[in-house]
């Protein structure tokens, strides 16, 4: 067997088969990101239906995360909002830190014509 057949058999390989999960997840942070920015979702791992499967997936969590808020007295800890299902060539999103009260206040001001 020639070394392109290999490649070409590896390449067509189903993305929830072992060898593309393996590739899948040994991506580096910069692999992620350059495939992000240049990746072609229509040429992805992921078939339609898997992605579609993992929207509607995010879509449904989102929604219980909205109905126990919306439920809860407020009293207590707020529950963390669910974090989306990572999908191939997309890095995981990165927290951001809450505005200090400078910030805000600075940002009040600039709002309110404070820039002059």
């Amino acid at each position: 067997m020639s070394s392109r057949r290999l490649r070409v058999l590896i390449q067509h390989l189903p993305p929830e088969s072992a060898t593309m999960t393996a590739l899948r997840n040994g991506l580096t942070a910069e692999e992620y990101e350059q495939q992000a920015r240049t990746g072609k979702p229509e040429e992805g791992r992921w078939s339609m239906s898997e992605q579609l499967l993992a929207g509607i997936s995010d879509g449904i969590r989102e929604l219980q995360y909205v109905l126990v808020v919306a439920n809860s007295d407020g009293k207590g800890r707020k529950p963390r909002r669910p974090e989306p299902i990572r999908r191939p060539g997309v890095a995981p999103r990165v927290q951001r830190e809450p505005m200090s009260e400078g910030a805000a206040e600075r940002l009040f001001q600039l709002i309110n014509g404070g820039a002059a």
